[in-house]
């Protein structure tokens, strides 16, 4: 499970499809995004330490991850997440 914090700006669009893509890409759709604007629900920022958003999380397994930003770079995203791709990102 994954999880995406953001505020309502035009970067969450840019990342939430960077996101995607880099789901779709390299894990074969393998993952399931929650996605959470911290500006109706204050109390997941506090509850995940998000100070800057776009933040995705990782939560299982443990320990958990975070990368934020706006995630155009897929091999950067897996290796802050810890994540191993079905197929190398180039």
């Amino acid at each position: 499970m994954y999880r995406s914090r953001y505020c309502g700006t035009a970067r969450r669009a840019e990342a939430a499809a960077n996101l995607a893509r880099v789901c779709d890409e390299f894990l074969d759709g393998a993952a399931t995004v929650e996605t959470i604007d911290i500006l109706v629900h204050p109390e997941a920022a506090d509850e995940y330490r998000i100070l800057t958003t776009p933040t995705v999380v990782r939560d299982l397994p443990l320990p958990r991850r975070r990368a934020t930003g706006d995630f155009r770079d897929a091999t950067q995203l897996l290796a802050a997440l810890a994540l191993y791709p079905t197929r190398t990102p180039t």
